[in-house]
């Protein structure tokens, strides 16, 4: 059986965010596979997804200090500026991490480790609300 559905998510400030239950809460029909996978799809080039810790939101604040050293803003090689100084370090960070996950389902839950989560990477000061692509595959 397949499902997709679309999940616009709220507007969130710069930085990573956990969305697992947002995500879950929108595909009841998980509880009745046995076995397939969940892929989730960003559909903007300036916000990416991850997984990793759920517990300690320290790890998150991390991730964001991270990024920022990593791909820092108002570099002069940056030739791409149309949304402001955030824009192309969004873009890069985006495709650092990337657009999408693939997750194992396994008797009606996600079959995720017990401290994993999903983050919504925003790399925008001013990013918006995000759309995801929830596409469910199994039996």
């Amino acid at each position: 059986m397949w499902i997709q559905k679309e999940l616009r998510l709220k507007p969130r400030q710069r930085g990573f965010h956990l969305v697992t239950d947002e995500i879950i809460s929108q595909v009841p029909e998980l509880r009745d596979f046995k076995i397939g996978l969940l892929h989730v799809f960003i559909k903007h080039t300036s916000a990416s997804l991850t997984l990793n810790e759920n517990a300690d939101p320290t790890v998150r604040q991390d991730f964001e200090s991270y990024f920022n050293r990593a791909v820092p803003e108002d570099q002069p090689y940056y030739r791409h500026m149309d949304e402001g100084s955030d824009d192309m370090p969004a873009h890069i960070k985006s495709s650092l991490l990337g657009n999408s996950l693939s997750l194992p389902v396994s008797n009606g839950r996600l079959a995720i480790g017990i401290w994993q989560g999903i983050y919504l990477c925003e790399h925008r000061n001013h990013g918006g609300s995000r759309s995801l692509v929830l596409t469910l595959q199994g039996e």
